[in-house]
This record gives C-alpha cells, sequence and structure tokens, in this order.
C-alpha cells in the first residue's frame, strides 16, 4: 500500500493516478472526497497501517516531519519520498512558499535522517504558477502587466513530477538521491507569456510594472503579503541569471525528456481562455 499526502493537490492527484493506472494499492490523505476507487484517511497516522511507501508534502507535514517518519518507521514502512524544492538549501526568509504554510527544510532534513530509504525530490517552480499569475489577465485581454519581465526560471510540469515520484515509490534505484527537477529551458517571464500567446494562436503583449505596484495587486487579491514580499525579492535577487539552470533529471529517471512549457499550455489551455 502506498500512502499519499496531498492527494489532491497539484502533484498528488496526478500522482493518485500514474499509481492506480499501473495497478499500485493507494490510500489517500485528504478531508475531501477521494479520487474513485482509492482509500481515504483524515490524516498520515491514520493511514499508515499496512503501508510500505509513503509520498510526503511539506504543506501537511508541517513541524511534525520528524514524529511523522518515526510513526511511519515504527509502523513498518519502509520507503519515503519527499517533495520539498529546489530552493530548500535558501535562507528561510528567502523562500516564498515558507510563507504559505510550506516546511521544505524541515521535511527535507528528517527524511534523510528518517532511518528509511528515502528519495527527496527537489523540483523548481511549478508551470501551473503561470495559470495564477498570468490566466486572470489573459482571459480578459491581450495585455499582461508584471514585474520583472527579464526574470527566468525554467518551469517544470507538475506531472512530471509525479511521474518521478511513482518510480521513486516503486523503485529503489532513486533511494538515497535528492533529485532536482525542471523542465527543459528556463524562459523569461516575457518569454512565458509569448509561448501562451503562440499556443493560444493570440498576441499577448508583456508590460512590465514596478514591483511595488504588482505586489500591491497581489495583496488586495488576497495574497499573504509576506507571501508576496519574499517573491518580488526573489526575482529582483536573480534577475541577471537564473538561480537553479535546466536539469536533465526527469530524463535520467523516466528516459524521456522534460515536458516543454509549450506543450504545458496546449494541455492546460482552458486556464487562460475566457469563460463562454
Amino acid at each position: 500500500m502506498i500512502l499519499i499526502t496531498g492527494a489532491t493537490g497539484a502533484i498528488g492527484r496526478h500522482l493518485v493516478r500514474t499509481l492506480t493506472a499501473a495497478g499500485e494499492p493507494v490510500r489517500a490523505v485528504t478531508r475531501g472526497a477521494p479520487p474513485a476507487g482509492v482509500d481515504r484517511v483524515r490524516t498520515v497516522r491514520d493511514g499508515l497501517a499496512g503501508t510500505t511507501a509513503l509520498f510526503l508534502h511539506p504543506r501537511v507535514t508541517g513541524d511534525d516531519a520528524p514524529g511523522i517518519l518515526a510513526a511511519a518507521r515504527a509502523a513498518g514502512v519502509r520507503k519515503v519520498v519527499a517533495l520539498t524544492a529546489i530552493n530548500v538549501g535558501d535562507p528561510e526568509e528567502q523562500q516564498p512558499s515558507r510563507y504559505t504554510g510550506d516546511r521544505n527544510a524541515e521535511l527535507d532534513q528528517a527524511v534523510r535522517a528518517s532511518g528509511l530509504a528515502w528519495t527527496c525530490l527537489r523540483p523548481s517552480a511549478f508551470a501551473g504558477n503561470t495559470a495564477r499569475a498570468f490566466g486572470p489577465q489573459i482571459q480578459g485581454g491581450t495585455v499582461v502587466r508584471y514585474p520583472f519581465r527579464a526574470f527566468e526560471e525554467s518551469l517544470v510540469d507538475e506531472r512530471d513530477i509525479a511521474e518521478v515520484a511513482a518510480v521513486a515509490l516503486r523503485d529503489d534505484a532513486a533511494s538515497g538521491r535528492m533529485l532536482e527537477l525542471t523542465g527543459p529551458q528556463s524562459l523569461t517571464h516575457g518569454e512565458q507569456v509569448a509561448t501562451i500567446g503562440a499556443v493560444l494562436g493570440r498576441p499577448l503583449a508583456f508590460e512590465e510594472v514596478p514591483a511595488q505596484v504588482a505586489a500591491w495587486q497581489m495583496v488586495v487579491r488576497g495574497m499573504p503579503e509576506a507571501f508576496v514580499g519574499a517573491l518580488m525579492e526573489r526575482y529582483e535577487r536573480h534577475l541577471a541569471a537564473p538561480q537553479h539552470p535546466p536539469t536533465d533529471v526527469v530524463r535520467e529517471v523516466l528516459g524521456r525528456p522534460a515536458t516543454p512549457f509549450a506543450t504545458w499550455v496546449a494541455d492546460h489551455a482552458g486556464a487562460f481562455r475566457a469563460a463562454a
């Protein structure tokens, strides 16, 4: 039995689908309705009995990662795969996702000290982030107003992360490894918007706005102020060159190249199109 935390989230839902399609028994930690044919539990500890492999999300474990892993080991779990982040080694105040609840460093460290067979997945920024950053503006027009046009990063398809996680949960070849997962190329914010426009068949313009203006707009829309501040600082800090150039780890694990951003856009075009 494989226990999946964050089972209905950006990575977990793809991971559950990948594993069940391969015939693996899966148990989901979720408060909502689980996918069809999947057992549901409400907490990690509730699902440990009979579990042999465990997928942990840093927002689920929070500050309790050592305790959860100790309970998993006592319950007979043999393997853990952790989702952390490629910037896990940065100072805490420079990790924007900490301000939305992720505890990447704590989970990464706890997994490696757990005494279980382990793999740490350290992905770059998710391709899906662009749907939140640019989607509403593209749905309503042809101009995207956003800061730091020249900031670039290698966006990774969430499905690639899930496929790598599935391999790590079922195969020992990735045990004891920290896998930095990226897309196949780095793209600036301007290039990301241009790619979306090309896929949609709509010319889109990128209008750079000051960071202070963009930050204010994000906070007004409900994003945590501390998260927004750390994000703007990250953009500015790494404006001269990408912090994490593309890796070839997805190809190494899956035997195929990482999914290009244009493919992700084509498969999620509805995120950028206005409702009829």
